[in-house]
């Protein structure tokens, strides 16, 4: 997003997040840990897509690398972009079909399995909202 002139731009950031669930449809949700962007919001797990690196190999990494799971099969749900007042996020958000692996926090951040009609008031970033609207509606 271009900014006013003599204005810095504001970063541009490519990120990737996975809809996991569970054997009884609820959405794994993670907590954003102090000292990053957001934090004490709740998110969809995944991290910043690396130079060179392809969104599903990025969403594999992260998900490896926060929750120790492997990542078996998944699709790309939606994207979109977000502006917060010191960046520009484009989000690239994917259903994760199957995973290997028990979910654990590997990052000191809090988890927790949401119903998806719950994800609503579960205090999750802004740039979400769409994304639960989506999934509530059945996507």
């Amino acid at each position: 997003m271009p900014r006013a002139p003599g204005l810095t731009p504001v970063p541009r950031i490519h990120v990737v997040a996975g809809i996991l669930r569970d054997r009884d449809g609820r959405v794994l949700i993670a907590e954003r840990p102090p000292g990053k962007h957001g934090a004490g919001f709740w998110e969809f797990p995944g991290g910043k897509v690396g130079a060179g690196e392809s969104p599903g190999a990025a969403l594999a990494r992260e998900l490896h690398e926060e929750l120790g799971v492997h990542v078996d099969e998944a699709e790309p749900f939606t994207s979109l972009d977000h502006d917060y007042p010191d960046r520009h996020v484009r989000l690239e958000f994917w259903h994760v079909h199957r995973f290997s692996g028990e979910p654990e926090p590997r990052e000191r951040q809090r988890l927790r399995w949401v119903a998806v009609g719950e994800l609503g008031e579960a205090g999750l970033l802004p740039a979400d909202a769409p994304v639960v609207a989506l999934l509530a509606a059945g996507r």
